[in-house]
């Protein structure tokens, strides 16, 4: 039952709450709590992220954290070091500084006399990933973490690389965060918000560089991957996520190597499910209270007799590049996730035919350079198409491999797994494989994906480049998924040794021939009602803000008649409004272009401008953001520059460049 608002405490809140680091470096918090708490402390929940309390988060921490705050709990929103009204630089993501700073406002916030001494760690996306990582480090006030769209495996499963292939969300994530890092503290908060941003934007790293410069599964990279060691966590977990986000494979995985974890995976994209699109969504913020209450106040609310597993099994439906709803039911999992599912397997046959038994064929793959173009958005976030759409253009340019019309429903729950004997006739090479829904009318909806850099067949650690013409063997994993294709339609699978403006392209164009090959298909008995169900979503009350310039989205393929070059031009406008809560008036823009000629991988080329404003009273602080990246056999190069305008006049401005060899990659 929903609270009405007469039944809930005042809170007192805090829009600056400080926090000094043992270094000396003051933190800035937003702070909510319950009137009384300085008599009869409560648990603190905790937010860390560098996305900005102040303008970036506040509306989403409008809806969330004051809903916990009016039922029992201290919630903490901090923004990191180096980023919004917070002191110090940040160097990095998830650095031992950022991991260290949190444990330390944990053990921080124990003490305060409003906290009962028990600490719950929140977050999504940036947030859900030190959360895990907060909890492998186990401070000894921290019971218990809700994460959300993250991951356990920062190589293998994050916006850098996917399948040891260069994911091209490494610029495009690194020009949001050179954007982001790049903004100014509210001056309304900070005397000195002047020396604090150029001190800010003269220490700024361009992280796509960094990233870029660990291409296999170093050390780099397995600090923070709490798959190295899972029993190091001892937070109770509820993990949850989306089909329409990247990190598909975190919660099942969770669920399974982490003892009294709990997961939730809904059809969303990278949204808090109370809010997230498509729908349906769910009473998140309740399912997060009874966590809550259970390890945080060890009220008995049953969540330890919860399915390990909850999934929506999405109906399938005609491609789309946005959907703001799907159909389908909730299914749940009493113990494990899916690795216990049946599994069928169908082998890759002659002529184009999925079927039953092993066959030998004799299939050649070359895919232009610009297959992909149906692909979507890696991650899916900001609202707009970003969804993949009709397959059937890339189709044209790959191998597949279509089964008969199903005689009944199929249920595909889990990860498919896909295995090829082949040859390549380049010693470097890349394959993305994709699980696609055929209609009756040939409109072709992609079910879920996986891709390979084939040097990284045998190890992300140590890739080992092809030997021309000699034969072996791959096994993949497509993401996790839980779709329903109807009886009368049929399966595909498609094979092409090009993903673009998902994949940076290998350095010349290799043709792969398959010998043999074949997808296990993990299933699940149908159901056709809830197996479960949720409480409709509920929320605090939405943030006061004054919309100044509309939301705006575009996604839109150009071809160069005259050069053959293909591209992706994207424009996210993201409004300007006015916080009628303080006044601070905010707005940006951001801008790619991806290029590429099917004939040559080494004309790809990638481009970004973001434009940030901050207006606070007769103070008008902007920054103009871009980085741009190319290739050619032997090395990456990229350039990035960042402009600050003070009033319209520049007051600082530097540039960036990086030429970095290639890995086998």
């Amino acid at each position: 039952m929903t609270d009405t608002p007469n039944t809930l405490p005042a809170l007192i809140e805090d829009p600056d709450h400080p926090i000094v680091m043992s270094d000396g470096t003051r933190l800035s918090a937003r702070l909510w709590r319950p009137e009384g708490s300085d008599e009869t402390a409560v648990p603190m929940i905790l937010e860390f992220l560098p996305y900005r309390k102040r303008d970036g988060t506040v509306v989403r921490d409008a809806l969330t954290h004051p809903y916990f705050a009016q039922r029992g709990y201290a919630c903490l929103r901090v923004d990191m070091r180096g980023n919004g009204d917070s002191e110090g630089l940040m160097e990095d993501e998830y650095t031992p500084q950022e991991l260290a700073d949190a444990v330390e406002v944990i053990h921080w916030a124990a003490k305060q006399k409003w906290c009962s001494g028990t600490v719950g760690m929140m977050g999504i996306s940036w947030g859900g990933f030190n959360g895990l990582q907060v909890a492998a480090l186990a401070p000894e006030p921290l019971k218990a973490v809700i994460t959300l769209c993250s991951t356990t495996d920062r190589f293998a499963d994050d916006i850098h690389y996917k399948g040891g292939c260069l994911l091209n969300e490494n610029l495009g994530w690194g020009a949001t965060m050179w954007s982001f890092s790049s903004r100014a503290p509210d001056p309304a908060l900070r005397e000195n918000w002047r020396e604090m941003w150029l001190e800010r934007l003269e220490a700024e790293p361009f992280l796509p560089a960094t990233w870029l410069r660990h291409q296999t599964r170093d050390a780099y990279w397995q600090h923070g991957s709490v798959c190295e060691d899972f029993s190091a966590i001892k937070a109770k977990v509820l993990a949850v996520g989306g089909w329409g986000d990247a990190y598909k494979n975190t919660v099942p995985r969770l669920v399974e190597e982490v003892p009294g974890s709990k997961g939730i995976v809904g059809p969303w994209v990278h949204k808090y499910p109370h809010f997230a699109v498509p729908e349906p969504r769910i009473g998140f913020l309740q399912e997060a209270l009874r966590w809550w209450d259970r390890w945080l106040k060890d009220i008995p609310t049953g969540v330890e007799d919860d399915p390990d597993y909850r999934a929506y099994l999405m109906d399938g439906l005609p491609p789309a590049a946005w959907y703001s709803e799907r159909p389908g039911r909730w299914i749940a999992e009493k113990e494990g996730a899916t690795s216990h599912l049946p599994v069928q397997t169908l082998h890759l046959g002659a002529e184009g035919r999925l079927s039953d038994s092993p066959e030998a064929i004799a299939t050649d793959i070359s895919s232009p350079a610009h297959c992909g173009a149906a692909a979507g958005e890696y991650c899916a976030i900001w609202l707009g198409p970003e969804m993949p759409a009709d397959q059937r253009g890339d189709d044209a340019l790959s191998a597949t491999w279509d089964s008969a019309p199903l005689s009944a429903n199929m249920d595909i729950v889990g990860a498919p797994r896909i295995t090829l004997q082949m040859t390549s006739d380049k010693p470097q090479g890349q394959i993305a494989v994709r699980l696609n829904h055929v209609q009756p009318d040939g409109a072709t909806a992609r079910i879920t994906y996986g891709v390979l850099n084939l040097s990284h067949r045998d190890s992300h650690a140590n890739p080992a480049p092809l030997e021309p013409g000699k034969p072996f063997e791959i096994t993949l994993d497509l993401d996790h998924i839980a779709y329903r294709v109807p009886a009368g339609h049929r399966l595909r699978v498609s094979v092409s040794t090009a993903y673009w403006p998902l994949l940076w392209p290998a350095p010349e164009a290799a043709t792969l021939s398959i010998a043999q090959g074949s997808i296990a298909l993990p299933q699940r008995p149908g159901s056709d009602a809830d197996e479960i169900g949720f409480a409709p979503p509920d929320a605090a009350p939405p943030h006061r803000s004054e919309t100044l310039r509309e939301e705006n989205h575009v996604r839109r393929q150009e071809t160069d008649m005259v050069t053959g070059v293909h591209s992706l031009v994207i424009e996210d406008g993201f409004g300007k409004s006015r916080d009628l809560e303080h006044g601070l008036i905010t707005g940006s823009i951001a801008r790619e272009r991806w290029d590429i000629h099917p004939d040559d991988p080494l004309s790809a080329r990638g481009n970004c401008h973001w434009s940030d404003e901050i207006i606070r009273d007769d103070i008008r602080l902007r920054t103009e953001t871009t980085c741009k990246m190319w290739s050619d056999r032997e090395s990456f190069f990229l350039e990035a520059r960042v402009e600050a305008y003070e009033n319209d006049t520049l007051i600082y401005s530097r540039d960036v460049s990086d030429t970095i060899e290639r890995n086998n990659l």
